[in-house]
């Protein structure tokens, strides 16, 4: 079996203003830190062979607060980068339903046939990080592997992963330094575990 552990980076300041981030390199606020911290000590008992994360900062420092406890480097793969949001990185909810009226409502209802302006589509997004998660599980056979990632990247992965639609990507709630785990059995992946963010309550 592979283990596939699967994090969300810590908070940003962006995400408390809720401003789209999308490939925008946003570090981590303090509490941010805090979580992945937090994170860090919850996976500290675990057996991991390696650590990999998307080359923005926010999911970077995360993913090495992890590592540090296991004594591994993080590799990074800028595959597994945030959907790019183009026009719209910077810009809040109301911001951009202003200047594109109409438009951002089909990012929660009909993401897959959104194309975001100057930005990537769903599509895309999916195509370029299922392709890194693959090539990731297929380099560490019955080895336990740690992703840190983004949420609209984690969600069309398990999308992808589930065969599920990618108009139900949001129906996939991804917390800050939420933990996922898909196990992968004779190459067939199997969600063990979802949006688990229990440490940051310990």
């Amino acid at each position: 079996m592979t283990r596939l552990i699967v994090v969300r980076h810590g908070q940003t300041l962006w995400n408390l203003e809720r401003k789209y981030q999308g490939h925008s390199d946003i570090a981590l606020n303090d509490k941010g830190l805090r979580q992945a911290e937090a994170v860090a000590a919850r996976l500290s008992e675990e057996t991991i062979d390696a650590v990999y994360a998307s080359d923005l900062s926010r999911a970077f420092k995360t993913a090495e607060c992890i590592a540090a406890k296991h004594g591994l480097k993080v590799n990074l793969v800028p595959e597994l980068r945030e959907i790019k949001f183009g026009d719209w990185e910077g810009l809040t909810y109301e911001q951009i339903s202003d200047r594109w009226p109409g438009l951002l409502g089909k990012l929660w209802t009909t993401p897959d046939e959104l194309e975001i302006p100057g930005g990537e589509t769903f599509h895309q997004l999916k195509e370029r990080a299922y392709a890194a998660i693959k090539k990731i599980v297929d380099a560490h056979p019955e080895q336990t592997v740690i992703v840190v990632a983004h949420g609209g990247t984690i969600g069309t992965i398990l999308c992808a992963m589930l065969d599920i639609h990618l108009n139900h990507v949001w129906s996939i709630k991804q917390d800050n330094t939420a933990v996922n785990i898909i196990d992968y059995y004779d190459g067939r992946p199997t969600l063990s575990l979802i949006n688990c963010s229990r440490h940051l309550k310990e």
